[in-house]
């Protein structure tokens, strides 16, 4: 089993040697467009995934699969000599879901943007349901600290030495 920073740096090396030299091994005008995103080799480095993009549509996606499975030996065999480690490993073409999933992103994306843009519409021209400040007082409601105090002992319950009759408040 190999360490991980060895499966990565050869995953690296097969990235970079598959996107230089895919049109050049392959050699077919239909091939199209084709950009390798990522590499994945497992940690025996005897499985290499190889995911890639096509620009293009359908057909032209089908297509270029079709020429990458049938030219898989030959971009293997090319690998192999390239890397020059014991065993090569087999290579899998696997078609990466980036642009699919980033067009999605950027629907959602658009439509979060119209419903913002929606909300802030229906927001500019609102005014609140009652006063702005539910909470107003009067001045005359509003208490000092020291009757606040007052009220909370009450008349009755004055602390135990500052009676005025001089009387001891012990129990």
């Amino acid at each position: 089993m190999a360490d991980a920073g060895r499966a990565r740096r050869i995953a690296d090396r097969i990235k970079t040697l598959v996107a230089a030299n895919v049109e050049s091994i392959v050699k077919d005008p239909d091939l199209g467009f084709v950009t390798i995103t990522d590499v994945r080799v497992t940690g025996d480095l005897q499985h290499a995934s190889i995911f890639y993009t096509v620009f293009g549509d359908e057909a032209q996606r089908t297509r270029t699969a079709e020429l990458l499975e049938k030219n898989k030996g030959r971009l293997r065999s090319f690998v192999g000599k390239q890397i020059q480690i014991r065993l090569t490993p087999t290579l899998e073409f696997i078609a990466d879901a980036i642009p699919e999933t980033a067009a999605h992103l950027e629907d959602l994306l658009r439509e979060a943007k119209e419903r913002d843009a929606a909300v802030a519409a229906a927001a500019a021209g609102a005014t609140y349901a009652g006063d702005a400040d539910p909470y107003k007082r009067d001045e005359d409601d509003e208490l000092d600290e020291d009757d606040e105090l007052d009220d909370d002992l009450g008349a009755d319950d004055e602390p135990a030495g500052e009676r005025g009759d001089g009387a001891d408040a012990r129990a």
